[in-house]
């Protein structure tokens, strides 16, 4: 683990510590259009925040370009995030929480996270809202439909108050995205308009739609 004590106040956790298991592989370093999934997820980062943590599997060969520093993710996503997050400096005010598997975020995404956090929210999480008609498949069977209105799928980057984050992690705790411990723990979260481009990667047809979008004009 390499941690840095640079003074700065924004800073990205890249978590890319997952082992694939429905994309058949390790989908971070997949190639996307002359790049891996990890590198550009990465990159947009980068051009919005002052420094950045890649969390990593234990045997990943990945190196980090100049200034990146990296950290071995744990058993759960919740632990990865943990520590990237203990290679983040403790002067930093806000703390960006990206999943590499989204590779098509956009930096504009970025800061419309981290100025809602500015604007004095705990946490600032992309969503858009749910379309699709919802069925819940109960035990037994039985299939009930689920009202849809005020349903939104949420995306990252996610942006904190860095102490809202540390406060939240601080039990650690496990949840499905770090707004979830956040709200848990009490915090205000905000949504902000997300980006349909902004899917995650899971199965392999998702690396092909992503690539016919980095393709295309």
């Amino acid at each position: 683990m390499v941690c840095s004590t640079t003074r700065v106040s924004t800073w990205a956790i890249v978590v890319a510590a997952g082992g694939g298991t429905r994309f058949g592989a390790a989908k971070q370093f997949a190639r996307l259009g002359g790049a891996t999934v990890l590198d550009r997820s990465l990159r947009a980062a980068l051009r919005v925040v002052d420094g950045a943590v890649v969390v990593l599997p234990p045997d990943s060969s990945w190196m980090p370009p100049d200034g990146v520093h990296t950290a071995i993710g744990g058993a759960t996503r919740s632990e990865s995030v943990r520590a990237g997050l203990a290679c983040v400096p403790a002067d930093a005010t806000v703390v960006v929480v990206h999943d590499a598997a989204r590779p098509l975020a956009s930096p504009a995404l970025f800061r419309a996270v981290i100025d809602a956090v500015h604007a004095g929210a705990d946490a600032a999480v992309p969503a858009l809202a749910i379309g699709d008609t919802i069925k819940h498949h109960e035990a037994g069977g039985a299939v009930t439909t689920v009202d849809r209105d005020g349903l939104h799928a949420a995306q990252t980057p996610q942006a904190f108050a860095a102490a809202a984050l540390r406060a939240a992690h601080s039990t650690a705790g496990d949840g499905t995205d770090d707004a979830m411990l956040v709200e848990t723990a009490g915090g205000t979260v905000v949504l902000v308009p997300g980006e349909r481009r902004n899917f995650k990667i899971t199965v392999a047809d998702d690396l092909e739609i992503a690539a016919a979008l980095v393709d295309s004009p």
